[in-house]
């Protein structure tokens, strides 16, 4: 049995849909079954319980071979990610080593490292989740993937949005940044390998799609594809900053101070030859994922 967490975000239900396409029995921590009904259609049994309840997580990983971790906040106070994503995965690598697990496949991101976990919440938890696992008695498998677009769900959605009826188009910056997105099934599809692939125990991997581009780049490219021709402001980052101190108390907040941050510190890149070529995997390029988002 594996015991996927996250199973109802933006990632987790493509990563069930792997898995079952494979035929192997799939366990989701849910916190509310009623909004799991697609996970059962597709065969998967439900644990109701959360990361804040370790007694949950103990109950959720019995019998279960393999645990695939995949939740995570992006927006939150410094306690909420710690509690979520820190606390959480510690207390689930303890009762995965207590249920006598074999392997442990994280969701990480690309940007965390001992260099950049200070920098915000958010890469200081992802950073002690990777320690967690690392520490544990359990084989592991990290991937830290970069942007991931999907015609559903995550940031892609929002740009096509922006593009399509603002007769501006809003660029935080120079633009000049990088980035390297990758779709959400080639995502799921390297999770689907990785709970029993050979030879990938004790591995991070570093995860993007074949298109390097800067975001000038990229609106540029979803511009052409949806026959539009957009002007683009460039919006100082401390004007954006400052908007974004305004707004971040909501909700959903369109964009944080945190997230400033993370964009700021550096192109969001890799070289993913070595997991590419260890799961003999190809994921699609940015032409393709738009076509498959607005198709």
């Amino acid at each position: 049995m594996i015991l996927v967490t996250g199973a109802t975000g933006f990632i987790g239900p493509r990563v069930v849909h792997a898995l079952r396409a494979r035929d192997l029995p799939v366990r989701a921590l849910v916190r509310r079954a009623d909004r799991a009904t697609q996970l059962e259609r597709w065969g998967c049994e439900l644990a109701q319980g959360d990361l804040r309840d370790r007694q949950s997580l103990e109950r959720a990983v019995d019998r279960c071979s393999v645990v695939v971790h995949l939740v995570s906040i992006i927006t939150g106070s410094p306690a909420d990610f710690d509690r979520v994503m820190s606390q959480g995965t510690a207390d689930l690598t303890t009762a995965a080593q207590e249920a006598e697990a074999g392997r442990f496949v994280l969701m990480s991101a690309l940007g965390t490292s001992e260099q950049t976990r200070e920098l915000v919440p958010y890469y200081r938890a992802k950073w002690a989740m990777e320690q967690a696992v690392k520490g544990a008695d359990l084989g592991w498998v990290i991937f830290r993937p970069g942007f991931v677009f999907g015609a559903a769900g995550g940031v892609l959605p929002t740009f096509l949005r922006q593009v399509r009826y603002s007769p501006i188009t809003p660029v935080v910056g120079t633009g000049e940044r990088r980035l390297q997105p990758i779709w959400v099934d080639d995502v799921a599809a390297f999770f689907a390998k990785a709970v029993d692939a050979p030879s990938v125990t004790n591995r991070t991997f570093e995860l993007g799609g074949p298109d390097v581009l800067t975001w000038n780049e990229l609106y540029a490219a979803l511009a052409a594809a949806l026959g539009k021709r957009r002007p683009s402001v460039h919006l100082p980052v401390g004007l954006v900053r400052a908007a974004a101190a305004l707004v971040e108390r909501l909700p959903q907040p369109p964009i944080t101070r945190d997230q400033l941050t993370m964009l700021e510190v550096g192109d969001n890149v890799c070289d993913p030859t070595e997991a590419n070529e260890t799961f003999d995997l190809e994921p699609i390029g940015l032409a393709e994922m738009v076509q498959r988002a607005t198709g």
